[in-house]
């Protein structure tokens, strides 16, 4: 297969599980898709919004749309890491005998929807990150590898702060993305009150499955990447980095700490999955500007300066966005 059928088949799942996304959910296209460039890229997506604007819907519907196996866990406060992962049970054999066996956890699924995670214990979120990174977990003694692929799908309510646990820096940090969900316009809302409070409910196909969907995301890390695009990934994370000669000004006067390196790496990879969708084997300076925000606001801590005046790391991206230049040379000559 050429590299153009390649990238017309892309092109065409992408479309396919985006319309069928949206026979479901309304509105939200900016949250849909950036949601599909994570889990097309191989990664895990945290949603943050109040109650019901539709993000357990979306998570919901995308496991239907996709011929996958899906779990959903409710974090409560009382929730303990076997309740995910999975715990060893004493069982009688056929033959009389008492034996172990490990019962599989909610984890061991290809999705798997992690409602109000900020509501679990710091111990309970320590047992997402093996899973979330390895791709493996470590029950009974033993260590299981989860079947690929494997998605977390997050969602937190950022206002009701009481009995909630923050999640810590390095748990957000393995969050591909983080996509705030916004209200709906009015036309927007008059769409769900119309297709939630009458006709029949809309059941959408599945359209991809596993092997399907592994098949796109080795086709995403062969988008070759030129050099002075992957330096301008590179200079916008830099510039995040404080007291450092790299560092934008907004970055001294509002940032205690910057991103990771793993925050690059979101920035190719985001990149990479939004030149396929508009049929590009290569990736533009346009196509990194239009990722940073998700891809690196959970990564930035502000500082006492940032949260007494009210200023968000959006608005902190923004600004290093404006001020670090596409072209090397215009950085050098500044």
């Amino acid at each position: 297969m050429t590299i153009e059928e390649q990238i017309a088949q892309f092109r065409e799942a992408y479309a396919t599980v985006l319309n069928e996304i949206g026979r479901v959910v309304v509105g939200q296209q900016a949250i849909v898709e950036g949601t599909l460039q994570a889990i097309f890229a191989g990664g895990h997506v945290l949603l943050e919004g109040v109650p019901g604007l539709g993000k357990t819907l979306l998570v919901r519907t995308l496991s239907e749309v996709l011929d996958l196996s899906f779990n959903r866990i409710q974090f409560t406060p009382d929730l303990m890491p076997a309740d995910i992962l999975g715990t060893n049970l004493v069982v009688e054999s056929p033959e009389g005998r008492r034996e172990f066996q490990f019962q599989k956890g909610p984890v061991f699924a290809h999705l798997l929807l992690a409602d109000e995670i900020n509501r679990a214990t710091p111990k309970t979120q320590s047992a997402m990150l093996e899973a979330m990174q390895e791709k493996q977990v470590t029950a009974g003694g033993e260590i299981r590898r989860l079947e690929e692929p494997f998605f977390v799908l997050a969602t937190q309510n950022p206002i009701d702060q009481e009995g909630t646990y923050p999640l810590p820096e390095a748990q957000l940090d393995r969050f591909f993305f983080k996509l705030v969900v916004g209200y709906p316009t009015a036309a927007e809302m008059a769409e769900v009150l119309n297709r939630t409070t009458e006709g029949e409910k809309v059941t959408p196909k599945k359209v991809l499955d596993g092997p399907g969907l592994r098949a796109l995301q080795r086709l995403v890390r062969e988008v070759p990447v030129a050099t002075h695009v992957k330096d301008y990934a590179v200079r916008l994370v830099l510039a995040t980095h404080p007291k450092t000669e790299t560092a934008a000004p907004i970055t001294n006067q509002y940032l205690k700490f910057g991103s990771s390196p793993r925050g690059a790496q979101v920035l190719l990879l985001a990149s990479k999955v939004r030149a396929l969708t508009q049929g590009r084997f290569n990736v533009s300076f346009d196509d990194i500007q239009s990722v940073t925000v998700p891809a690196l606001r959970h990564r930035l801590i502000p500082n006492f300066e940032a949260e007494a005046e009210g200023i968000t790391t959006d608005q902190i991206l923004a600004q290093i966005l404006r001020d670090v230049p596409r072209d090397a040379g215009l950085a050098a000559a500044a």
